[in-house]
């Protein structure tokens, strides 16, 4: 991909992320407050991911790797056969050499992960 194209991306995303926030900004109808006995508790979904186990790269199989969330069946054999061909990996991130990785796939799985 071009410079220019590479620019002209980035300049539609702050674009388009202004145009949201500014119609979020200009909203004007309020909601009613509940009554304190009426809040209803919702889980948290960082709590839960924190009393999950992280998954080891370096000793999963694919199977499990295919339960990580955005990792499916390709994905996971391209890890297992990139980890048989050159070793463990020591950090998390040299996930990111793998095909398929991209950073955005990389930091949604990154809380479930480790490299032990």
């Amino acid at each position: 991909m071009s410079f220019r194209a590479k620019f002209l991306r980035r300049a539609c995303a702050c674009v388009i992320l202004c145009c949201a926030s500014a119609a979020g900004l200009s909203s004007c109808v309020k909601l009613p407050r509940r009554a304190s006995a009426e809040r209803v508790e919702t889980p948290d979904p960082q709590a839960a991911d924190a009393l999950r186990p992280r998954v080891s790269i370096n000793r999963a199989t694919r199977e499990e790797l295919e339960r990580l969330p955005g990792v499916g069946p390709a994905l996971a054999g391209r890890v297992v056969e990139h980890r048989e061909r050159f070793g463990p990996f020591r950090r998390a991130e040299h996930l990111l050499l793998v095909r398929g990785f991209s950073e955005r796939r990389f930091l949604e799985l990154h809380p479930h992960i480790t490299a032990e």
